[in-house]
């Protein structure tokens, strides 16, 4: 593991046990829950902001369901244009 891999598994086994000083777990533990958490919050996070982005390009359409939280999906008239930026690797 390379020194920057080693200070990133630091940080998030330290951020999650800020939020939770009471946690205690063996090492299977603290990868399948502790560091899995807190990679999900901040994929989460990429996620929310690739979408937000998609929508503003008009190639996902995003719409709010009878729960009022987003529903998106690929916007099928823009499919040209889709295929075209998948092609250019800038996906």
């Amino acid at each position: 593991m390379c020194e920057a891999e080693k200070l990133q598994t630091s940080h998030e086994i330290l951020a999650y046990l800020a939020e939770n000083p009471d946690a205690e777990d063996t090492l299977e533990g603290v990868v399948e829950w502790w560091l899995l958490e807190q990679r999900i919050k901040h994929l989460a996070a990429r996620v929310e902001e690739a979408l937000a982005e998609l929508v503003a390009a008009g190639l996902v359409l995003e719409r709010k369901g009878r729960d009022l939280r987003s529903h998106y999906r690929i916007n099928p008239g823009r499919l040209e244009d889709i295929s075209a930026r998948l092609k250019q690797g800038s996906g």
